[in-house]
């Protein structure tokens, strides 16, 4: 009787064990925050709980299509490193990713949709899957093969998969919203870290601040490379002002030819993108081995103000919304830091030229005065003595006063020179705004560049003298009602380009108007050229390396 009474109990014992197992596993994972430790501990636990010998856990790509991740239990590094690359959700993997519900096999091997074992890999027959969900959405797949002992999965197993699935899909929500949570704070650390930064960094010593900028970019992003770009002329090119990673010896300081729709569009519409495999377009500039790219736009829509690029190692993992929701929030921080940092500088440039012109002021109505009024006084010293010596003297006396108000008078106007000059780009806008007074439209203008930094002052006077003769030949000649002009400075040197759309004239070469224009860009060792045909509008293009002088 008693036998019969254990007998009886032992599927009851079983039972208790089991869900014993479930709820003790259940804690386990909901014991921890962090993504990686959650889903290594749904794997592990799941192998105890149904008695499996191996499992896996398949988290599911962006576009529920393939595996973006694959963790394992029963599997040993040496066998893993010997089996190679990780599944990618074919064969009867990827048979819960069409159809997201329980599936027990009892030998995967013979299904019509198995695509078979690597070389290394161990035996496996008996199998049960099961969908893992977040919020109604299938966020990857549990795998369970090799029943202990033989045979195949029961229905039991099954339900404790699923029960066991269900607590994980909790579990891993939390820990996402909890590394989200995490990665939000850090980028916004970032973001006012760098806009310090980039305060506190000497108008003279801009790149500096941009290069502390590509560092944390590419700490808090996780990227192998990270690049802040600058519009250089038109199409595609962009300068790299600074760059962190690897291989950005490779690109800092270059200008980069970067053809890809979405990064244009990033920069035309102002909002982050990732594009999965841009490997291509960056193996074209010299960068080797890189996959999916995060480009970010600094700046607000329109205004082209810079790029972000965040490019991460090929066959790495590839970036989420967080990244791109936080890397728009971090290029906005950057872009008012340079916008504030140019203030500050011509802020700074102001108070410098009204102490200027303070100082100018005070010699002229003081020191001028008391130096003229000595010398008038030393003038009448003449009547009162008839020695010669004395006259002598006295104008000797008087001389030296009178160069002393010339050199004072000299250093008054070069203040006041000082006081009234303008950065070069100011000019520029100046120079474009007057010449464009008797016109009814108003001409296009785009700077891309350190303009106000890399410019010799010798070159800008004859860039601005070209825009000045060079735009009223086009409001004068052309009779265009449209005017495009752009003025680029990288590494390849300065370029002035003004094209209209306006009557054009037969031959590519220089008329007598435009001989001043050629001789300006011989005298710094450049090029002058000149695209034109009847009813097609003309095109000037001056170019002059940046480093050259008269």
């Amino acid at each position: 009787m008693g036998t019969e009474q254990v007998t009886a109990a032992d599927p009851a014992v079983r039972v208790r064990e089991r869900m014993q197992g479930l709820l003790a596993a259940v804690v386990t994972i909901a014991g921890d925050l962090s993504l990686e430790a959650v889903l290594d501990h749904v794997v592990h636990s799941a192998c105890q709980l149904v008695d499996a010998q191996y499992a896996a856990l398949g988290v599911l790509q962006d576009d529920q299509q393939g595996l973006m991740h694959f963790i394992t239990a029963g599997i040993d590094d040496d066998t893993a490193r010997k089996i190679g690359t990780n599944p990618v959700g074919l064969g009867v993997l990827g048979l819960l990713n069409r159809d997201p519900n329980p599936l027990r096999l009892h030998d995967l091997r013979r299904h019509p949709d198995a695509y078979g074992f690597p070389e290394n890999h161990p035996p496996m027959a008996s199998f049960l899957g099961v969908p893992i969900r977040v919020r109604n959405i299938v966020f990857g797949n549990l795998y369970l093969t090799e029943k202990e002992g033989g045979g195949d999965f029961t229905d039991e197993d099954e339900e404790l998969a699923v029960a066991l699935a269900a607590a994980a899909g909790v579990a891993i929500e939390n820990a996402r919203l909890f590394e989200e949570a995490r990665r939000r704070q850090q980028w916004r650390q970032a973001s006012m870290d760098v806009t310090g930064n980039m305060m506190m960094t000497v108008l003279d010593a801009p790149v500096d601040g941009l290069h502390l900028v590509a560092e944390r970019a590419l700490s808090e992003s996780g990227a192998a490379l990270a690049i802040l770009g600058f519009p250089a002329g038109d199409g595609d090119a962009v300068y790299c002002a600074a760059a962190a990673g690897n291989q950005a010896g490779d690109v800092a300081g270059r200008t980069l030819s970067l053809a890809s729709p979405l990064i244009t569009e990033v920069l035309r519409v102002g909002k982050s993108k990732v594009i999965p495999d841009a490997g291509g377009t960056l193996a074209a500039q010299g960068v080797i081995g890189m996959g999916p790219v995060l480009a970010a736009a600094l700046g607000p829509p329109g205004k082209d103000q810079g790029l972000l690029l965040l490019a991460r190692e090929a066959g790495g993992e590839g970036f989420v919304q967080i990244d791109v929701e936080m890397t728009a929030v971090f290029g906005s921080h950057v872009a008012l830091a340079l916008e504030l940092s140019r203030a500050n500088g011509l802020r700074e440039q102001l108070a410098v030229f009204k102490d200027r012109d303070r100082i100018a002021r005070d010699l002229h109505d003081v020191v001028i005065q008391r130096l003229f009024a000595a010398g008038l006084s030393m003038q009448s010293l003449r009547r009162f003595t008839p020695e010669p010596a004395a006259l002598e003297r006295i104008t000797a006396v008087t001389g030296e006063l009178d160069g002393t108000i010339r050199e004072l008078r000299n250093t008054i106007y070069s203040l006041r020179d000082a006081a009234e000059r303008e950065v070069l780009s100011s000019r520029i806008l100046r120079v474009v705004r007057e010449g464009a007074k008797s016109v009814a439209f108003t001409p296009r203008l785009k700077l891309s560049g350190a303009i106000d930094l890399n410019i010799p002052q010798s070159v800008g006077e004859h860039l601005l003298a070209v825009v000045t003769e060079g735009l009223s030949n086009a409001i004068r000649h052309s009779g265009a009602d449209s005017i495009d002009m752009s003025v680029t400075v990288d590494t390849n040197g300065l370029e002035l380009v003004i094209a209209d759309n306006g009557c054009g004239f037969d031959g590519g070469g220089s008329r007598s108007g435009l001989a001043n224009l050629e001789h300006r860009a011989r005298l710094l060792d450049g090029t002058f050229d000149v695209d034109s045909a009847a009813g097609k509008g003309t095109q000037l293009r001056w170019s002059v390396p940046v480093g050259a002088a008269v």
